[in-house]
């Protein structure tokens, strides 16, 4: 039970990385790991230990019975309990949980709409997987009421973002483009191994730099790499391109 002064409950002071359980592993487990760290020391908190984490999830998995099964883990760490107010403990306990429910990988490709949610490129928030989430819950919102699967954000200066769960590529005249760094985009996990794969130039650009584009995919853990169907009722073909970027990582990219 987590009790009613948690900082994570109250400010979402706190991180969180959601990795894939497949074939009995935590997929990229150490990655994550290593992320999730890098985020503590941003936010100016304990690391957790990752013998305990990794021991943490596999608990979680047994205990919902998915040992042989797809799985979604989530490792939540919270600042801990503290007082009234803004201002932490002068030394944090933070509080680590984890949880797992199965998942199932998209076999169609996603349907895109801009959303009118803007990302604050200028948060560090924006480039860490903080517990304070409400900007992409607004965005999918927006997207499902809206028919799609997806919401692509833009930073407050215009420029391409990512999605609300997951990071942006797109293709154009034999080229893969992604959002830079410092547009407010999460240095995802998948981003990172597609970027170790193929060449891949990070800009910071708008939205009319998808209007030529041949192709977009989207790439988060649990999604691997899926492909873009229609982007605001604009089709894309299926692409052999993005089906190779994706058999490079060992997945299989989304298919009509």
């Amino acid at each position: 039970m987590i009790p009613l002064d948690d900082r994570g409950l109250l400010l979402g002071d706190g991180l969180f990385e959601t990795m894939l359980w497949r074939a009995g592993e935590l997929v990229a487990v150490d990655d994550h790991l290593e992320r999730m760290a890098a985020g503590c020391a941003i936010l100016g908190l304990p690391a957790p230990d990752r013998v305990q984490a990794k021991a943490l999830m596999r608990q979680a998995v047994s205990e919902a019975g998915l040992d042989g099964e797809r799985a979604a883990v989530r490792l939540t760490l919270t600042a801990g309990s503290g007082g009234r107010g803004l201002d932490r403990p002068e030394t944090p306990a933070p509080r680590l949980l984890a949880t797992a429910a199965a998942t199932v990988a998209p076999t169609t490709p996603a349907r895109l709409m801009v959303s009118a949610v803007t990302r604050n490129e200028g948060s560090p928030a924006s480039r860490l997987k903080t517990l304070a989430y409400l900007d992409n819950v607004l965005a999918r919102r927006e997207a499902r009421n809206a028919g799609a699967d997806e919401a692509i954000l833009l930073n407050g200066r215009g420029h391409l973002a990512c999605a609300a769960a997951a990071n942006l590529f797109w293709l154009r005249d034999g080229r893969v483009f992604t959002p830079a760094l410092d547009c407010g985009v999460l240095d995802g996990i998948v981003r990172r191994q597609v970027m170790a794969a193929v060449a891949v130039t990070e800009v910071a650009a708008g939205l009319e730099a998808l209007a030529d584009a041949q192709a977009m995919f989207l790439t988060n853990s649990l999604i691997g790499v899926r492909e873009v169907g229609i982007l605001d009722g604009r089709g894309f073909e299926p692409s052999a391109r993005v089906a190779e970027i994706a058999g490079l990582l060992g997945l299989r990219s989304s298919s009509r």
